[in-house]
């Protein structure tokens, strides 16, 4: 029992060292999809600003493949020390529902580290319908069951989930039309070949204020800046429906508490710059920030809400 003790006061001596010394060499942060997503943006602007911060270089690697699991589980199986970093976005928590065989577990395979940004989700419309809020929209979809359309940027997306959702909440049925991308799926809305979808509010912006698509909400629990005239669906009464793409930053499992604590103060610091959150807001997200322990619930909300949804609709992975 002594020795175990002893081991135990080792490890946390070994890790607050750890700590006081972090970084002393290059932080590599893994980031599982392309160059020019909003994870990959938000990796390589705000390395730069930690670099400065650490005096030690942050080097953002792209690991694209099946959905960020690729890049996901090289960071699980990196060494616990801090030095490999994963920056995730909202799909980290709905792929497991929709590939229960993943080569990790999201929660045990990882230690949560910061929230940094969300954006906003709006459900937007073909402005031709006779429907100008969402209740109006949602009962045109009653009086016609499988008869309306709604495109998606492609299957098992956060776009289609969350619309998923709310026909499952809302009890309308609408049939969905996936797309190989954000631009046909738009298109076809402009169009009037499908009625509905939901876009990154940044996405649809020029659109809503060209007249070419109608915003009837947004998934956020706040109102949008940009648009403070469109409602939250909690005002609607559907709270339980809030949905926003969100960006976290992840380490391996076994990470020392105390340079998880180093690496959240630091993110949380850096997001409290005014300069940070108006190039956040250039790019339509939000600071978010919190500790590790707030991340680890939402995530935990997150994996059982898109589960309780993918079975529900039946969706299978492409």
């Amino acid at each position: 029992m002594r020795r175990f003790f002893a081991a135990l006061v080792a490890c946390g001596a070994f890790g607050a060292a750890a700590a006081q010394d972090y970084p002393a060499r290059p932080v590599h942060v893994i980031v599982p999809y392309t160059p020019g997503t909003g994870a990959d943006i938000l990796a390589r602007s705000l390395g730069i600003k930690l670099t400065e911060r650490w005096k030690a270089a942050v080097v953002v690697e792209n690991r694209p493949g099946a959905t960020g699991n690729i890049g996901a589980d090289l960071v699980a199986k990196s060494a616990p020390d801090g030095y490999t970093l994963l920056l995730a976005a909202t799909s980290f928590a709905t792929n497991p529902a929709l590939t229960p065989a993943l080569p990790f577990d999201p929660v045990k395979s990882f230690a949560p580290v910061a929230l940094v940004a969300t954006s906003n989700l709006a459900v937007v419309i073909n402005p031709a319908l006779p429907a100008k809020t969402l209740p109006e929209f949602l009962e045109l979809a009653r009086r016609q069951p499988g008869k309306l359309y709604y495109g998606s940027p492609g299957n098992g997306g956060v776009q289609h989930l969350a619309m998923e959702l709310l026909k499952l909440e809302t009890g309308v049925n609408m049939v969905h039309v996936p797309y190989k991308g954000l631009g046909g799926a738009m298109s076809d809305v402009i169009a009037g070949h499908v009625q509905a979808m939901i876009s990154a509010l940044q996405s649809a912006a020029p659109h809503v204020q060209s007249g070419k698509l109608r915003m009837l909400v947004v998934m956020s629990p706040r109102r949008a800046p940009a648009f403070p005239e469109v409602p939250t669906l909690q005002e609607l009464g559907l709270r339980e429906l809030d949905v926003e793409t969100w960006y976290a930053l992840f380490a391996p499992a076994g990470t020392p508490p105390a340079v998880v604590a180093k690496i959240n103060a630091d993110f949380n610091s850096l997001l409290g710059d005014p300069a940070v959150e108006a190039f956040l807001e250039k790019q339509g997200m939000s600071r978010a920030g919190g500790t590790p322990a707030e991340l680890a619930a939402l995530l935990r909300r997150e994996l059982a809400r898109w589960s309780r949804v993918v079975a529900a609709a039946g969706i299978k992975a492409d």
